[in-house]
C-alpha cells in the first residue's frame, strides 16, 4: 500500500472529506498557527513552564519517596531526564532541584506539598487558554474549577510519569518475576524488554489524551479527535528535541552570548518547543474535527459547537 492510498485510508476511517489531502491539511493548520499566535502562546507557555517545573519535581520525588528512598528514585528520575533535556538545561535543573532537597528537609516538602501542586498547575492552567482559543471557545468555567482541572490535570500527568519512570527503572525486575512465577519461557523477558518502549510511549499518550480531553472548555470530547493530536504532539516534540540537542552539540552558542544564563535560555527553549507542540496538536484536533463535520460525520462537531451552553 503506497502513502497515497494510507492516507485516503485513514481519511475515511475519521470520516474527513476526501479533498483533505496532507498538503491541504498542513496549509489549514499553518494558517491557524498563524491567526492563533501559535508561537507567541508558546512563548506565554515556557514562561509558566519554567516555573512550574521545580514545583512538578518536588511534587514527582516527593511521592516517589513516600514509595522506596527518595535520593535513589530521584537520581534514576533525573537521569531518565536527561534522556529529553539538552545536557545545559539538564545541568540546571539537577543543580537546582539539589540545593532545593538540601536546604528543605523530607518532611518540610511533604508539608508544601500541596503549594508545590498548585505552583505546578500554573503551567496547565496556561495551557487551558492556548487549548480554548485553539477550539474557538471562551472559559466560562469559574476560577475554581477551571483551577482544579488544572490540578487533577497535573497530578495525572505526575503519575503518568510515575508509571513510565517506574517501567523503566523496574521493567526488568517485573518481567522476570512475571516469567518465573508463571511459568513463561525466556522468550517472554526477551519481548517484555522490547514491549516497554511502546508503554512508556502510551503512558505519555494517554498524559497528552487527558489534556486535549478536559483542558479546553468544550464538551463531547470523543477519542478518535483527541488521538491524532496527541500523536502529533509527542512527535513533533520528540522531533524537535532531538533537533536541539543536535544544534546544541555542533552550535552552542548560548554560553558565549548568554553567559552564566545559557543553561536557563536553552531550558526555556526547550519548553517553548514544548509548548508549541501541545498546541499545534489541539489545532489538529480542532481542524480534523470540524472538517469531518462539515462532511457530515454525525460525531463530529463544527468549531465552537462544543463549547458547554452552545
Amino acid at each position: 500500500m503506497n502513502i497515497l492510498a494510507m492516507c485516503n485510508s485513514l481519511n475515511r476511517g475519521l470520516g474527513l472529506p476526501p479533498d483533505l489531502t496532507w498538503p491541504e491539511l498542513g496549509r489549514r493548520v499553518w494558517d491557524r498557527i498563524q491567526v492563533d499566535n501559535v508561537f507567541g502562546r508558546a512563548a506565554e507557555l515556557a514562561y509558566f513552564f519554567l516555573f512550574s517545573v521545580f514545583p512538578l519535581l518536588i511534587v514527582l520525588t516527593s511521592l516517589l519517596g513516600l514509595v522506596s528512598g527518595g535520593a535513589e528514585i530521584r537520581g534514576e528520575l533525573l537521569r531518565y531526564f536527561r534522556t529529553a533535556l539538552p545536557w545545559p538545561a539538564y545541568q540546571l535543573v539537577d543543580t537546582t532541584l539539589e540545593e532545593i532537597a538540601s536546604t528543605t528537609g523530607g518532611g518540610k516538602l511533604s508539608l508544601g506539598l500541596a503549594v508545590s501542586i498548585a505552583s505546578a498547575a500554573a503551567g496547565m492552567v496556561a495551557v487551558i487558554e492556548g487549548l480554548n482559543t485553539a477550539y474557538r471557545v471562551k472559559e466560562g468555567r469559574s476560577w475554581l474549577l477551571r483551577r482544579s482541572v488544572a490540578i487533577l490535570l497535573t497530578l495525572a500527568l505526575a503519575l503518568f510519569i510515575i508509571a513510565a519512570l517506574a517501567i523503566f527503572l523496574y521493567g526488568n525486575q517485573l518481567g522476570t518475576f512475571v516469567a518465573t512465577h508463571f511459568g513463561f519461557k525466556p522468550l517472554f523477558i526477551t519481548a517484555w524488554r522490547v514491549v516497554q518502549w511502546p508503554l512508556v510511549f502510551l503512558f505519555v499518550l494517554l498524559a497528552l489524551s487527558l489534556t486535549y480531553r478536559f483542558a479546553p472548555n468544550v464538551r463531547e470530547q470523543k477519542l478518535r479527535w483527541i488521538l491524532p493530536g496527541a500523536m502529533a504532539a509527542f512527535l513533533l516534540w520528540l522531533v524537535a528535541s532531538l533537533g536541539l540537542r543536535v544544534y546544541l552539540k555542533f552550535f552552542d552558542t548560548y554560553s558565549t552570548v548568554y553567559g552564566s544564563l545559557g543553561a536557563l535560555m536553552i531550558l526555556m527553549l526547550w519548553f517553548y518547543l514544548f509548548g508549541i507542540a501541545i498546541l499545534v496538536g489541539g489545532e489538529l484536533n480542532s481542524i480534523l474535527e470540524n472538517a469531518a463535520a462539515q462532511a457530515g460525520n454525525p460525531d463530529a462537531k463544527l468549531t465552537g459547537e462544543k463549547a458547554p451552553g452552545e
